[in-house]
């Protein structure tokens, strides 16, 4: 398959911080593809980067055949960005912002009906039409700002952690429109601080301070973790956590709930966590080895890279 966008050697540096180092990623047509990574790992830079807003340091990028930024121009019709706080017009509504964006591309007045019909049916806003934009819910004005981002029909979409604050509810309407658009031929690189939404993607990068630790499907994401995870559920978590923190063999704690997900170098580390909680009295409720979930297998990364550092 084709690849839609390419950077080799990407790296943006600004003042006593370098926020992209060497990164080199390709994306096929069609494809949708996750970063994902801590704050300050390099996303929005590199989303920047990639759909010409940005002029990196050093490095190539290649979006539909052409040199970015260079020859963004011959295609700015054809990719679409939607940044963490798009601009919506509060004063105007629902309808006149997408006529705003819709001229803005000059899209033609009986397509962009069509399309805003067709998007608004799919957001479920059909019925807001005519509602201010600075009156409608969180969820609702993200998904206004995806209609417009869209209504130019762009090949290649780019969105940076569009659903950040979005209830989970329009998370979910929020991404079967994007799926819908990806069925027909669009290529999506999306950023995203949720683990549930990195898992819809077809394949992830894994970024931090700049630079890229693995590029690879969620399932072999998940399969290449080498530590063991055990699931401790307790009436006291956060004791619990304190003395597993302290516990040998164990690499890291995370909170769940009532759950503890501790991540020990082997299986012969497990009983250890058992041992460590009932010497100091801490009930358990339950113990088991769970599969690694993705948010497991990116924690283990991340802290092996700080070991390595």
């Amino acid at each position: 398959m084709d690849a839609a966008i390419q950077c080799d050697g990407l790296t943006k540096s600004f003042p006593n911080v370098r926020a992209v180092e060497g990164l080199s990623l390709s994306v096929s047509s069609g494809e949708v593809f996750g970063l994902v990574g801590p704050d300050g790992a390099g996303k929005t830079t590199t989303i920047r980067m990639l759909c010409g807003i940005m002029q990196p340091t050093s490095g190539t990028i290649s979006v539909l055949g052409r040199n970015i930024p260079g020859e963004v121009d011959a295609i700015v019709s054809d990719i679409g960005y939607m940044s963490q706080r798009f601009s919506l017009y509060g004063d105007l509504t629902v309808d006149e912002n997408i006529d705003f964006f819709a001229d803005l591309f000059q899209v033609a007045r009986e397509e962009r009906e069509e399309r805003a019909e067709r998007l608004l049916h799919a957001s479920r806003m059909e019925t807001f039409r005519k509602r201010l934009a600075q009156d409608l819910s969180g969820g609702m004005k993200q998904k206004l700002a995806l209609v417009c981002t869209l209504i130019h029909t762009p090949k290649v979409l780019f969105l940076d952690e569009p659903t950040t604050g979005v209830d989970p509810i329009s998370r979910r309407e929020f991404w079967q429109i994007l799926y819908g658009l990806v069925a027909e031929g669009m290529t999506l690189v999306v950023s995203t601080p949720y683990m549930d939404e990195a898992d819809r993607c077809q394949r992830l990068a894994l970024m931090d301070k700049g630079k890229l630790l693995l590029c690879d499907t969620p399932a072999n994401v998940r399969r290449a973790m080498k530590s063991t995870v055990v699931d401790a559920q307790t009436s006291e978590p956060q004791r619990a956590r304190a003395v597993l923190a302290k516990t040998p063999g164990v690499l890291s704690v995370e909170a769940f709930g009532e759950r503890l997900h501790a991540t020990v170098e082997s299986a012969d580390d497990v009983s250890r966590i058992g041992s460590s909680l009932a010497e100091a009295g801490v009930d358990v409720k339950e113990l088991r080895v769970i599969p690694p979930s993705l948010e497991d297998a990116f924690i283990s990364y991340l802290e092996r890279e700080e070991k390595v550092v």
